[in-house]
Protein backbone atom coordinates (compact mmCIF):
# COMPACT_ATOMS: atom_id res chain seq x y z
CA UNK A 1 0.00 0.00 0.00
CA UNK A 2 1.12 3.31 -0.84
CA UNK A 3 1.85 5.91 2.11
CA UNK A 4 -0.73 8.39 0.35
CA UNK A 5 -3.07 5.95 0.56
CA UNK A 6 -2.41 4.40 3.92
CA UNK A 7 -2.90 7.92 5.50
CA UNK A 8 -6.24 8.30 3.57
CA UNK A 9 -7.75 4.93 5.09
CA UNK A 10 -6.62 6.33 8.53
CA UNK A 11 -7.96 9.74 7.92
CA UNK A 12 -4.91 11.33 9.53
CA UNK A 13 -6.73 14.47 9.57
CA UNK A 14 -9.07 13.61 11.69
CA UNK A 15 -6.23 12.59 14.35
CA UNK A 16 -6.52 16.41 16.07
CA UNK A 17 -9.44 14.75 18.12
CA UNK A 18 -7.10 12.46 19.34
CA UNK A 19 -4.42 14.57 19.99
CA UNK A 20 -5.66 17.34 22.54
CA UNK A 21 -7.34 15.21 25.06
CA UNK A 22 -3.83 13.58 24.95
CA UNK A 23 -2.23 17.34 25.27
CA UNK A 24 -4.72 19.02 28.00
CA UNK A 25 -4.50 15.99 29.89
CA UNK A 26 -0.97 15.99 29.97
CA UNK A 27 -0.44 19.50 30.53
CA UNK A 28 -3.42 19.46 33.36
CA UNK A 29 -1.42 16.67 35.22
CA UNK A 30 1.67 18.72 34.59
CA UNK A 31 -0.04 21.20 36.79
CA UNK A 32 -1.84 19.96 39.14
CA UNK A 33 0.54 16.74 39.85
CA UNK A 34 3.78 18.21 39.18
CA UNK A 35 5.01 15.28 37.89
CA UNK A 36 5.68 13.79 34.29
CA UNK A 37 6.93 10.48 33.37
CA UNK A 38 8.69 10.67 29.75
CA UNK A 39 8.85 7.48 29.22
CA UNK A 40 5.30 6.31 29.73
CA UNK A 41 4.24 9.23 28.40
CA UNK A 42 5.66 8.29 24.77
CA UNK A 43 4.39 4.61 24.94
CA UNK A 44 1.14 5.96 25.53
CA UNK A 45 1.40 8.54 22.62
CA UNK A 46 2.26 5.65 20.31
CA UNK A 47 -0.50 2.82 21.40
CA UNK A 48 -2.83 5.66 21.38
CA UNK A 49 -2.19 7.09 17.99
CA UNK A 50 -2.03 3.33 16.80
CA UNK A 51 -5.15 2.48 17.93
CA UNK A 52 -7.10 5.68 16.79
CA UNK A 53 -5.48 4.91 12.93
CA UNK A 54 -6.82 1.21 13.63
CA UNK A 55 -10.13 2.03 14.16
CA UNK A 56 -10.21 4.47 11.70
CA UNK A 57 -9.47 1.92 9.37
CA UNK A 58 -11.60 -0.77 10.55
CA UNK A 59 -14.74 1.90 10.01
CA UNK A 60 -13.72 2.28 6.23
CA UNK A 61 -13.29 -1.23 6.01
CA UNK A 62 -17.25 -2.24 7.66
CA UNK A 63 -18.67 0.54 5.76
CA UNK A 64 -17.12 -0.77 2.45
CA UNK A 65 -18.43 -4.35 3.15
CA UNK A 66 -21.36 -3.48 4.50
CA UNK A 67 -22.50 -0.80 2.04
CA UNK A 68 -25.77 -1.41 0.48
CA UNK A 69 -24.91 1.35 -2.29
CA UNK A 70 -22.59 0.21 -5.10
CA UNK A 71 -22.22 3.62 -5.67
CA UNK A 72 -21.44 4.36 -1.93
CA UNK A 73 -18.37 1.20 -1.82
CA UNK A 74 -16.65 2.29 -5.02
CA UNK A 75 -17.34 5.94 -4.85
CA UNK A 76 -17.57 7.14 -1.67
CA UNK A 77 -15.39 5.27 0.05
CA UNK A 78 -11.74 4.97 0.04
CA UNK A 79 -11.34 1.49 -0.40
CA UNK A 80 -13.07 1.05 -3.43
CA UNK A 81 -11.88 4.64 -4.47
CA UNK A 82 -8.02 3.37 -4.29
CA UNK A 83 -8.71 0.05 -5.37
CA UNK A 84 -6.76 -1.36 -2.18
CA UNK A 85 -7.29 -4.90 -1.97
CA UNK A 86 -9.32 -6.71 0.98
CA UNK A 87 -6.47 -8.63 2.13
CA UNK A 88 -3.74 -6.08 2.37
CA UNK A 89 -6.65 -3.34 4.56
CA UNK A 90 -6.80 -6.41 7.16
CA UNK A 91 -3.28 -7.25 7.46
CA UNK A 92 -2.89 -3.68 8.19
CA UNK A 93 -5.77 -3.20 10.47
CA UNK A 94 -4.32 -6.50 12.32
CA UNK A 95 -0.72 -5.22 12.25
CA UNK A 96 -1.39 -1.82 13.73
CA UNK A 97 -4.01 -3.60 16.46
CA UNK A 98 -1.13 -5.83 17.93
CA UNK A 99 1.38 -3.59 17.87
CA UNK A 100 -0.79 -0.67 19.82
CA UNK A 101 -1.56 -3.94 22.08
CA UNK A 102 1.65 -4.53 22.46
CA UNK A 103 2.50 -0.81 24.01
CA UNK A 104 -0.41 -1.08 25.80
CA UNK A 105 0.58 -4.51 27.89
CA UNK A 106 4.98 -2.50 28.46
CA UNK A 107 2.49 0.69 29.79
CA UNK A 108 0.34 -1.48 32.44
CA UNK A 109 3.81 -3.46 33.33
CA UNK A 110 5.43 0.53 34.11
CA UNK A 111 2.03 0.87 36.37
CA UNK A 112 -0.71 -1.23 37.04
CA UNK A 113 -3.61 -3.42 36.49
CA UNK A 114 -6.17 -0.22 36.31
CA UNK A 115 -4.59 1.01 33.00
CA UNK A 116 -5.23 -2.17 31.63
CA UNK A 117 -9.00 -2.29 32.69
CA UNK A 118 -9.40 1.40 31.01
CA UNK A 119 -6.87 0.12 28.15
CA UNK A 120 -9.23 -2.82 27.81
CA UNK A 121 -12.40 -0.92 27.86
CA UNK A 122 -11.27 1.55 25.49
CA UNK A 123 -10.03 -0.92 22.57
CA UNK A 124 -13.65 -3.14 22.90
CA UNK A 125 -15.67 0.18 22.19
CA UNK A 126 -13.14 1.59 19.53
CA UNK A 127 -13.12 -2.12 18.13
CA UNK A 128 -16.98 -2.84 18.11
CA UNK A 129 -17.72 0.90 17.54
CA UNK A 130 -17.94 0.00 13.40
CA UNK A 131 -17.56 -4.01 13.78
CA UNK A 132 -19.41 -6.87 14.54
CA UNK A 133 -23.34 -7.94 13.81
CA UNK A 134 -24.62 -4.38 15.10
CA UNK A 135 -21.58 -1.81 15.26
CA UNK A 136 -22.08 0.96 17.87
CA UNK A 137 -21.63 3.47 14.91
CA UNK A 138 -24.98 2.13 13.64
CA UNK A 139 -27.35 2.91 16.46
CA UNK A 140 -28.10 5.87 18.40
CA UNK A 141 -24.93 5.84 20.68
CA UNK A 142 -22.06 6.85 18.39
CA UNK A 143 -21.90 10.17 19.73
CA UNK A 144 -22.07 8.97 23.71
CA UNK A 145 -19.12 6.45 22.98
CA UNK A 146 -17.05 8.44 20.54
CA UNK A 147 -16.85 11.56 23.11
CA UNK A 148 -16.27 9.62 26.41
CA UNK A 149 -13.47 7.29 24.54
CA UNK A 150 -11.92 9.51 23.05
CA UNK A 151 -12.73 12.89 25.06
CA UNK A 152 -12.18 11.33 28.74
CA UNK A 153 -10.53 8.02 28.38
CA UNK A 154 -7.35 9.38 26.39
CA UNK A 155 -7.54 12.41 28.95
CA UNK A 156 -7.64 10.26 31.83
CA UNK A 157 -5.19 7.58 30.68
CA UNK A 158 -2.54 10.34 30.08
CA UNK A 159 -3.25 11.65 33.33
CA UNK A 160 -3.16 8.45 35.14
CA UNK A 161 0.03 6.74 33.15
CA UNK A 162 1.95 9.88 34.44
CA UNK A 163 0.36 10.00 37.92
CA UNK A 164 -0.68 6.20 38.98
CA UNK A 165 0.86 6.75 42.68
CA UNK A 166 -0.48 10.10 43.31
CA UNK A 167 -3.56 8.48 44.47
CA UNK A 168 -6.30 9.08 41.77
CA UNK A 169 -6.88 5.30 41.94
CA UNK A 170 -5.18 1.72 42.19
CA UNK A 171 -5.80 -1.97 41.38
CA UNK A 172 -3.96 -4.31 42.97
CA UNK A 173 -3.63 -8.20 43.06
CA UNK A 174 -1.98 -9.87 45.78
CA UNK A 175 -2.28 -13.51 46.32
CA UNK A 176 -6.05 -14.55 46.48
CA UNK A 177 -6.97 -10.84 46.93
CA UNK A 178 -7.37 -7.85 44.08
CA UNK A 179 -8.03 -4.55 45.82
CA UNK A 180 -9.12 -1.49 44.25
CA UNK A 181 -9.56 2.21 45.65
CA UNK A 182 -10.73 5.37 43.64
CA UNK A 183 -10.71 8.96 44.60
CA UNK A 184 -14.32 10.17 43.65
CA UNK A 185 -12.95 13.55 43.59
CA UNK A 186 -10.10 13.23 42.16
CA UNK A 187 -12.09 11.31 39.34
CA UNK A 188 -14.51 13.79 38.94
CA UNK A 189 -12.31 16.34 38.51
CA UNK A 190 -10.59 14.71 35.45
CA UNK A 191 -14.41 14.06 33.92
CA UNK A 192 -14.55 17.87 34.41
CA UNK A 193 -11.80 18.87 32.73
CA UNK A 194 -12.28 16.25 30.15
CA UNK A 195 -15.93 17.49 29.49
CA UNK A 196 -14.82 20.27 26.50
CA UNK A 197 -13.24 17.59 24.79
CA UNK A 198 -16.15 14.92 25.03
CA UNK A 199 -18.87 17.00 24.02
CA UNK A 200 -16.75 18.63 20.76
CA UNK A 201 -16.02 15.59 19.80
CA UNK A 202 -19.40 14.28 20.21
CA UNK A 203 -20.65 17.17 18.41
CA UNK A 204 -18.50 16.27 15.31
CA UNK A 205 -19.83 12.39 14.97
CA UNK A 206 -23.36 14.47 15.72
CA UNK A 207 -22.45 17.05 12.81
CA UNK A 208 -21.70 13.68 10.39
CA UNK A 209 -24.10 11.87 11.11
CA UNK A 210 -26.85 14.93 10.72
CA UNK A 211 -25.37 15.73 7.02
CA UNK A 212 -25.21 11.60 6.55
CA UNK A 213 -28.93 11.14 7.94
CA UNK A 214 -30.29 10.37 4.38
CA UNK A 215 -27.69 8.26 2.75
CA UNK A 216 -27.20 6.29 6.14
CA UNK A 217 -30.62 5.42 6.20
CA UNK A 218 -30.38 3.97 2.63
CA UNK A 219 -27.18 2.01 4.14
CA UNK A 220 -28.69 0.26 7.20
CA UNK A 221 -27.01 3.42 9.35
CA UNK A 222 -30.11 4.32 12.27
CA UNK A 223 -27.58 6.96 14.00
CA UNK A 224 -29.17 9.20 16.96
CA UNK A 225 -30.46 12.02 14.23
CA UNK A 226 -32.76 9.35 12.80
CA UNK A 227 -34.48 8.90 15.86
CA UNK A 228 -34.69 12.03 17.00
CA UNK A 229 -35.20 13.77 14.03
CA UNK A 230 -33.16 17.02 12.29
CA UNK A 231 -34.53 19.43 14.13
CA UNK A 232 -33.83 18.39 17.53
CA UNK A 233 -30.19 17.25 16.44
CA UNK A 234 -29.39 21.03 15.75
CA UNK A 235 -30.99 21.80 18.77
CA UNK A 236 -28.81 19.31 20.52
CA UNK A 237 -25.54 19.97 18.29
CA UNK A 238 -25.85 23.45 19.87
CA UNK A 239 -26.51 22.29 23.10
CA UNK A 240 -23.30 20.06 23.64
CA UNK A 241 -21.25 23.55 22.91
CA UNK A 242 -22.97 25.54 25.45
CA UNK A 243 -22.13 22.49 28.22
CA UNK A 244 -18.79 22.84 26.78
CA UNK A 245 -18.30 25.99 28.19
CA UNK A 246 -20.02 25.47 31.34
CA UNK A 247 -17.77 22.55 32.21
CA UNK A 248 -14.98 25.32 31.73
CA UNK A 249 -16.31 27.92 33.58
CA UNK A 250 -17.16 25.63 36.48
CA UNK A 251 -13.79 23.67 36.57
CA UNK A 252 -12.20 27.73 37.27
CA UNK A 253 -14.73 28.36 39.84
CA UNK A 254 -14.20 25.46 41.71
CA UNK A 255 -10.06 25.88 41.30
CA UNK A 256 -9.65 22.91 39.24
CA UNK A 257 -8.32 24.70 36.23
CA UNK A 258 -6.47 28.32 36.16
CA UNK A 259 -8.33 31.62 35.74
CA UNK A 260 -6.18 31.72 32.75
CA UNK A 261 -8.70 28.84 30.94
CA UNK A 262 -11.26 31.64 30.81
CA UNK A 263 -9.70 33.02 27.50
CA UNK A 264 -10.95 30.20 26.35
CA UNK A 265 -14.38 32.13 25.68
CA UNK A 266 -12.54 34.48 23.43
CA UNK A 267 -13.81 31.66 20.86
CA UNK A 268 -17.39 31.98 22.01
CA UNK A 269 -18.21 34.42 18.99
CA UNK A 270 -16.78 32.46 16.04
CA UNK A 271 -18.62 29.17 17.56
CA UNK A 272 -22.10 30.73 17.64
CA UNK A 273 -21.52 32.06 14.15
CA UNK A 274 -20.67 28.55 12.99
CA UNK A 275 -23.64 27.14 14.53
CA UNK A 276 -25.63 29.79 13.21
CA UNK A 277 -24.27 28.20 9.96
CA UNK A 278 -24.46 24.80 10.40
CA UNK A 279 -27.96 25.03 11.26
CA UNK A 280 -28.98 27.02 8.21
CA UNK A 281 -27.60 24.37 5.90
CA UNK A 282 -25.86 20.72 6.93
CA UNK A 283 -23.52 19.84 4.18
CA UNK A 284 -20.54 17.22 3.95
CA UNK A 285 -18.47 19.80 2.15
CA UNK A 286 -19.02 23.29 3.06
CA UNK A 287 -20.25 22.86 6.88
CA UNK A 288 -19.69 20.03 8.63
CA UNK A 289 -15.74 20.97 8.47
CA UNK A 290 -17.47 23.84 11.33
CA UNK A 291 -17.36 20.92 13.70
CA UNK A 292 -14.05 20.05 13.31
CA UNK A 293 -13.00 23.60 13.61
CA UNK A 294 -14.96 24.36 16.78
CA UNK A 295 -13.62 21.39 18.50
CA UNK A 296 -10.02 22.99 17.54
CA UNK A 297 -10.87 26.29 18.67
CA UNK A 298 -12.14 25.62 21.75
CA UNK A 299 -9.46 22.75 22.39
CA UNK A 300 -6.66 24.71 21.32
CA UNK A 301 -7.47 26.99 23.27
CA UNK A 302 -7.51 25.17 26.12
CA UNK A 303 -4.40 23.80 25.77
CA UNK A 304 -2.68 27.40 24.82
CA UNK A 305 -3.83 28.59 28.38
CA UNK A 306 -2.75 25.00 30.25
CA UNK A 307 0.69 25.97 28.77
CA UNK A 308 0.47 29.20 30.23
CA UNK A 309 -0.28 28.08 33.25
CA UNK A 310 2.19 25.28 33.29
CA UNK A 311 5.15 28.33 32.94
CA UNK A 312 3.44 30.87 35.14
CA UNK A 313 2.88 28.74 38.01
Amino acid sequence: MRGTTFLKLVEIRTKLASLFPFLIGLLFVIYRYEVIQPVNTIIFFCAMLLFDLTTTAINNYMDYKKAVSDDYREQSNVIGQEKIPEKVVVATIITMLAIASLLGIWLVFRTDLFVLIIGMLCFAIGIFYTFGPIPLSRMPLGEVFSGVTMGFGITFLIIYVNAFDQGIAHLGWSGRMITFELDVLLMLEIFLISLPAVLTIANIMLANNICDLEEDVANQRFTLPYYIGRKNALRLFHLLYFLAFLAILGAVLIQVLPAYVLLVFLVLGPIMKSIKLFKQRQSKLETFPLSLKNMMLVNGMMTITLLAAVFLS
